[in-house]
């Protein structure tokens, strides 16, 4: 796999308001460190100036966050409102994503259910990792319940370093395939393409296959968006009435803080 670069940005969803990139592995999201010479904040600048907002210290709104060395699809908000329409479908757990990663071992089960509590590690030296108990948290939330449950995702030095130098990759393979935001005015949906296969890395051959890429795109794209009213699945749909207001509870001042910085300015700092 070709090292990141200015000129390989990929988008693989574009309208007026969004769009979707590929992100390359290795690669902050953006930085406020002088010392990051390759972001993806600077690819956006150096391809799409016009598409940059003023109103943002950096130019662009990231919807979400993907760790430094995850690939894959990650979406752009290019306005204030549509920033705010993405959000809301994030906060009211709208929002389809599908990861794609090798792992260590043998799993034998076809689908695992895994419901672990996420908080920050507090044993020496391994303050900047989190683990399974305590508070809850999000980061790093793949690569921690694939470690817990006993497959560390392949070239994660954080949760799952590999016993042997030879066997360590050139990347953690731990892939964004599939992202779909149904937002009020348009839906968002996007799938980028298979980084794992060996054409690309010949250390790495497929032996048995239980489920196509294919067959798992076409249920996730079939498959109707949760509907936060609680009465059924509601299609991504432009013609679908959009959820009452008030359905929620109602949020507290700290969320409402939160909220409001993230519409502002979304900038990530680096996280490892």
């Amino acid at each position: 796999m070709e090292p990141s670069s200015m000129e390989n940005l990929s988008i693989v969803y574009q309208s007026s308001d969004f769009l979707v990139v590929n992100k390359h592995w290795d690669l902050r999201i953006d930085s406020k460190t002088w010392r990051e010479t390759l972001t993806l904040q600077k690819q956006l600048q150096h391809h799409f100036p016009e598409l940059a907002d003023p109103d943002t210290c950096y130019g662009f709104r990231f919807c979400h966050q993907l760790d430094f060395s995850t690939s894959g699809a990650l979406c752009v908000a290019l306005n204030k409102a549509a920033a705010g329409r993405a959000y809301k479908c994030f906060k009211e757990r709208r929002v389809t994503k599908a990861y794609l990663a090798l792992v260590r071992g043998h799993v034998q089960e076809s689908q695992v259910t895994i419901n672990y509590a996420i908080g920050r590690n507090s044993t020496e030296g391994r303050t900047h990792t989190m683990c399974i108990e305590g508070t809850h948290g999000r980061t790093h939330q793949l690569r921690v319940h694939c470690s817990a449950f006993g497959h560390p995702i392949v070239g994660d030095m954080t949760y799952g370093q590999a016993e042997d130098q030879e066997d360590q990759p050139f990347r953690m393979m731990l892939h964004a395939f599939y992202l779909r935001i149904p937002t009020q005015a348009e839906c968002v949906e996007a799938c980028t393409p298979d980084p794992f296969l060996p054409a690309l890395d010949a250390c790495w051959s497929p032996t048995t296959c239980v489920q196509p890429l294919g067959q798992l795109l076409q249920a996730l794209q079939t498959d109707p968006d949760p509907n936060p009213m609680g009465g059924g699945p509601r299609p991504c749909s432009l013609s679908t009435p959009q959820p009452r207001a008030g359905w929620s509870p109602p949020e507290t001042g700290a969320q409402r803080a939160s909220c409001l910085q993230w519409l502002s300015e979304w900038t990530l700092e680096p996280d490892d």
